[in-house]
């Protein structure tokens, strides 16, 4: 019989053919006999009815346990009824494998048990339903990117010149060079390469050796950073919105039954749509301290702080302009108010707080170099980063996009634990 992925039955009615998959659960009624089998592309329930059967064949749905492997053969049948709406009505049974004692029951289980069988985790349908919206989103990003003329840079993993401060790197010995540093940003990088390409990208993971504990924090995680020459602070705020927007529509479009059973709310994401709120960073902080907070002018958000006021709105905000001495610095001091730097943080709504972090660049070498050695960073290790700003330097900016807080909000995930596929925490290292 031919192999079918449970994702194409619908071109296959009345056919007969074989999945191959593992039991994720199985019931019985009378004389009939139902084993819900699932091979990564969708789930089947497989019908046996004992008069249809040999007794060989009848007896394997005792010997059948939870995530055991098996190949099952049978003709598909149209029923509404169905999940997926299709049945398949069996005639024979392969065992594969037989599960010994399977940990994760259709019980309850606690976090930390998911955790430290997250290898074993991934196949339940939550799970599974999280990883297609996630693939989804990956897939949109290098669409987005690719169609509006973005080349793709892959930027180093290890470097000695960093983009944030040193006190969150995980550091390295590299041959005989020293201390290196696992990258937080390729954003240095994609600088150099938007001045040969104009318009170029970066998508890979990150790290940052943060010793947080929150829901949002990861200590390696997905990063798409973008970068364009001759391009301001609102230009590239336009960019951001244009792309948040893209990412949407597409899971929106594509992924809908996946929301639907991760029991989001879809009508939340249908409020996605431009323009987004934007707010100065002195109004945010007024609005902040009429709402209870404690921050301070000159501070940058917590994760309070974001979550209390993206509670507040139903589309993502824009908080511009942040005081200097809060940002990085590369970032290019406001032409109105040097005290201010051109950036935008981009917070999902219903709290889920930051997912875009972004700038204009700063373009000029004397006010770069100034910047340099009032953050004490050594200069021999940006002689390469300062050299654009002496051969052709233009006004450019960019942002970095953290799929995984993308993932948890889309999802609507109350942790950001579940939106990766092999989490790496302050607390955990295993699988």
């Amino acid at each position: 019989m031919s192999w079918v992925y449970i994702k194409d039955f619908k071109d296959h009615v009345g056919e007969e053919v074989t999945v191959k998959g593992w039991l994720y659960n199985k019931r019985k009624s009378g004389k009939i006999r139902f084993l819900i089998v699932r091979d990564g592309t969708g789930y089947v329930q497989c019908v046996m009815v004992k008069v249809e059967l040999p007794e060989e064949e009848w007896s394997k749905f005792s010997d059948l346990t939870q995530e055991s492997s098996l190949e099952v053969t049978g003709k598909i049948r149209a029923e509404k009824r169905a999940p997926g709406g299709y049945e398949l009505d069996v005639n024979h049974i392969r065992i594969v494998q037989i599960a010994q004692d399977y940990p994760i029951t259709p019980k309850e289980h606690g976090v930390d048990f998911l955790l430290e069988r997250r290898h074993l985790w991934l196949r339940s349908s939550r799970q599974h339903l999280i990883m297609q919206v996630r693939n989804e989103i990956i897939k949109a990003t290098r669409d987005y990117f690719y169609d509006n003329g973005f080349i793709l840079i892959d930027t180093p993993l290890i470097t000695g010149s960093i983009g944030e401060t040193a006190s969150t790197l995980f550091e390295t010995e590299y041959y005989d060079f020293g201390t290196a540093f696992l990258a937080q940003t390729g954003q240095l990088y994609l600088e150099a390469a938007c001045m040969a390409h104009g318009r170029v990208y970066g998508f890979g993971p990150s790290f940052r050796a943060e010793k947080s504990k929150t829901r949002r924090h990861l200590s390696e995680y997905w990063h798409v950073e973008g970068e364009v020459a001759f391009c301001d602070n609102d230009e590239n705020i336009d960019i951001q919105e244009d792309y948040v927007c893209y990412l949407v529509l597409r899971v929106l479009d594509r992924c809908r039954s996946q929301l639907e059973g991760l029991e989001r709310d879809i009508s939340k994401l249908e409020n996605i749509t431009k323009p987004f709120h934007r707010f100065s960073y002195d109004d945010t902080i007024k609005m902040l301290q009429e709402m209870g907070s404690d921050i301070k002018w000159g501070e940058d958000l917590g994760g309070d702080d974001e979550t209390i006021l993206t509670e507040k709105y139903n589309k993502p905000i824009f908080v511009i302009n942040y005081p200097a001495q809060a940002k990085a610095f590369y970032m290019k001091r406001h032409p109105d108010n040097p005290e201010l730097v051109l950036c935008s943080d981009l917070l999902a709504p219903e709290g889920y707080g930051e997912i875009i972090g972004a700038s204009q660049r700063e373009d000029d070498y004397d006010l770069l170099i100034k910047r340099i050695r009032e953050e004490n960073l050594p200069e021999e290790a940006y002689g390469w980063y300062l050299d654009l700003r002496k051969y052709g330097s233009v006004p450019h900016s960019g942002f970095g996009l953290g799929i995984e807080r993308t993932v948890t909000w889309i999802c609507g995930l109350h942790h950001i634990r579940e939106a990766i596929p092999f989490p790496r925490m302050l607390y955990r290292l295993y699988p």
